[in-house]
C-alpha cells in the first residue's frame, strides 16, 4: 500500500528529465543561497567591537545590529514559505537573493549611522526568510525519495558549516580593510548565486493554487516578532519583567489565534494538525531543543576564545574551522548510517554525542587548551552533523511536495526558536553566575567601575586596563574565573537539554520516511 502511494506522489510530482539531469548542479546553487544567509546571520558579530568604536553605537544599538537580522528572519518564515508555494519558489529565492544584495550595497556603501546599518539588517533579515525556506522547498521538489536524504544531508552540513565561515570571511576582511567590508563579502557569492539560479533552477509551486492564508501570515508574523522580541530582550529586562510578560503574552495569545485559526479556514497556511504526526511534530521538537543549547554554545565559544584566551577575531575563527569540516562530513555520512541502523538510533546517537561533546567544553579552563577544544567541537559538529539531516528529511517527508514551503519554513523556525530561547536562556545562567562570583573582586572599586565590571566580562577587562598593573592583573583573573564559573553550568545544562532529546529521539522518533506517508493518508 505504501510504495503504491509512493509511486502515486512521484507520478504527481515528477520533474522533467533535464532538471533530474542537472540536479546536483541545482543543489550547489541552493546551497550557496543557504551558505548566504547563514554568513549574514553571524559575520557580523566579529564586526561589532570595531562598529562600536567607529560608529559610537551604544551597547543597545549593537544588539540591534544582531537582533534586528534574527526578529524579522524569524517573524517571516512562514509568510515567505506559504508565498513561495503560492507563486513560485524559484521566484521567491531570486527576490530574496536581490533583496540581501541591495541591504548588502546599502550596508557598505551608503551606511553612515548606527541607525541606518539596523535598518539595513532587518532587510536582510527578511530576505534571509524569503531564501531559506525556498532552497529547502526547491530541494525536495528536484530530487526524487531515494537521493531527497542524500541532498538533505549536503544541504544541512552548509548549514552548520556557515556558523564558521562567516566569521572566518568577516574576520579575514577586518584585518585589511574598513568595517565595511564585513558587509561587501556576500556580494560576490549573491551575484553567483542570481546568474546560476536564473539558469539552471527551475519552477514550482503548489499545483493546487492555494489561496494565501492572509490572516494566518498577520497572526504568525505578529506572534514569532512577539515571541522572539521577548526571548532577546528578557536578560536584560528581566524573565518576569512587566515588560517581558506583556510582549511574551501578546505573542503567545496571536499564536493561540493562529492556531485556532489554522484548524478552522478551508487553506491554512500551517497545516497544524500535521504535529500529531510524529515523523514532524517529534523532529520539530528535538530540532528545536537541538538550536538551543547549540547556539547558546556557539554564543559562549566566540566569548572564550577572544576574552579569555586572548585570540584575534580572525584567530578564533580559524581555530573553530575544524568544526565546519567535523560537521559536513559527519553530515554526508549520516545517510549510509541511517540506512543501516534506521533514523531513531542515528539521531538519538547523534543527540549523545553532541552532548557528549558540550560536556567537554564545559570543563576548558583559562588556560588555553586548544587539543581539549578541538577535541570538544568536533565531538559536538560530529553529532549535529549526523543527527539533523535524519529529522529535517523526517520533516519534509511529512508534508505533500506541493506545500514544501509550508514544511521548510516549520524547519527553520524551530531552528530560529530553538536557537533565540538558547542563547537567551544560556546567557542568562551565564550572566547571573557571573554577577554573583564577580562581586567580591570588585566590591572595593568605585560605583560607577563596580556597575561596568560587574555587567560583563568584557566591561571587567576594561576596568582592569585602567588600574595598576598589579591590581588590573588580579581583577582580569578574578572576572575570567567567575565568567567560566557561569559558563560552565550553562554549558552542563545544555547537555541535559540535549541528552533529553536525545531520549525523545530513542522513544518517539519514527524510524522510517514512508511511515509519515502512511499517517497523512490515513490520519
Amino acid at each position: 500500500m505504501v510504495e503504491k502511494l509512493k509511486k502515486k506522489i512521484q507520478t504527481k510530482f515528477h520533474e522533467p528529465e533535464s532538471v533530474y539531469q542537472r540536479r546536483w548542479w541545482i543543489l550547489a546553487v541552493l546551497c550557496l543561497s543557504l551558505l548566504i544567509v547563514m554568513v549574514g546571520n553571524t559575520a557580523l558579530n566579529v564586526a561589532l567591537p570595531i562598529l562600536s568604536e567607529e560608529l559610537k553605537a551604544t551597547n543597545s544599538q549593537l544588539q540591534w545590529l544582531v537582533d534586528s537580522y534574527s526578529i524579522v528572519f524569524a517573524g517571516f518564515l512562514f509568510m515567505a514559505g506559504a508565498l513561495g508555494d503560492r507563486f513560485g519558489r524559484k521566484g521567491i529565492l531570486q527576490l530574496g537573493l536581490a533583496l540581501f544584495a541591495g541591504a548588502t550595497l546599502f550596508a557598505g556603501f551608503g551606511a553612515n549611522s548606527a541607525n541606518e546599518l539596523i535598518a539595513a539588517r532587518a532587510v536582510m533579515g527578511l530576505a534571509g526568510a524569503m531564501i531559506m525556506p525556498a532552497t529547502l522547498s526547491i530541494l525536495t521538489n528536484v530530487f526524487p525519495n531515494n537521493e531527497r536524504a542524500k541532498a538533505i544531508a549536503l544541504w544541512a552540513g552548509i548549514s552548520g558549516a556557515g556558523t564558521a565561515i562567516g566569521p572566518l570571511l568577516t574576520g579575514f576582511v577586518l584585518e585589511h580593510y574598513s568595517w565595511h567590508s564585513a558587509f561587501l563579502v556576500s556580494l560576490p557569492l549573491i551575484a553567483i548565486a542570481l546568474i546560476s539560479g536564473a539558469i539552471l533552477i527551475p519552477k514550482s509551486s503548489d499545483p493546487n493554487h492555494t489561496k494565501i492564508d492572509i490572516p494566518g501570515s498577520v497572526l504568525s508574523v505578529v506572534g514569532l516578532v512577539a515571541i522572539v522580541y521577548a526571548i532577546i530582550e528578557a536578560p536584560h529586562n528581566g524573565w518576569l519583567s512587566f515588560d517581558t510578560l506583556s510582549v511574551f503574552s501578546l505573542g503567545a495569545a496571536a499564536m493561540g489565534l493562529f492556531v485556532w485559526w489554522e484548524l478552522k479556514t478551508k487553506h491554512p497556511m500551517l497545516d497544524v494538525r500535521l504535529f500529531k504526526i510524529k515523523a514532524f511534530g517529534v523532529s520539530a521538537l528535538v530540532l528545536t531543543l537541538v538550536f538551543f543549547a547549540l547556539m547558546g554554545m556557539f554564543f559562549n565559544m566566540s566569548q572564550l576564545t577572544q576574552l579569555v584566551w586572548g585570540y584575534s577575531p580572525l584567530e578564533a575563527a580559524l581555530k573553530m574551522l575544524p568544526m565546519s569540516a567535523a560537521i559536513v562530513v559527519s553530515s554526508i555520512m549520516s545517510p549510509k548510517l541511517v540506512q543501516k541502523f534506521g533514523k531513531r538510533k542515528v539521531v538519538g546517537s547523534g543527540m549523545l554525542i553532541v552532548a557528549l561533546g558540550v560536556l567537554l567544553l564545559s570543563t576548558l579552563g583559562i588556560d588555553v587548551n586548544y587539543g581539549m577544544f578541538v577535541l570538544a567541537m568536533c565531538t559536538a559538529a560530529i553529532g549535529m552533523g549526523i543527527a539533523m539531516s535524519p529529522t529535517t528529511d523526517l520533516m519534509m517527508s511529512a508534508v505533500p511536495r506541493s506545500r514544501a514551503g509550508m514544511g521548510s519554513a516549520t524547519n527553520d523556525t524551530t531552528r530560529e526558536l530553538g536557537g533565540s530561547l538558547g542563547v537567551a536562556i544560556l546567557g542568562s545562567l551565564l550572566a547571573a553566575q557571573y554577577s554573583e562570583k564577580i562581586i567580591p573582586a570588585v566590591s572595593q572599586l568605585p560605583q560607577q567601575a563596580q556597575v561596568v565590571a560587574e555587567s560583563s566580562l568584557a566591561g571587567a577587562l576594561r576596568v582592569a586596563q585602567m588600574l595598576p598593573p598589579q591590581i588590573g592583573g588580579a581583577l582580569s583573573i578574578a572576572a575570567k574565573t567567575a565568567w567560566l564559573d557561569g559558563y560552565s553550568h550553562s554549558l552542563i545544562v545544555g547537555a541535559i537539554v540535549i541528552a533529553a532529546s536525545a531520549t525523545i529521539a530513542f522513544k518517539w522518533l519514527p524510524n522510517k520516511s514512508e511511515e509519515s506517508v502512511d499517517e497523512i493518508v490515513h490520519g
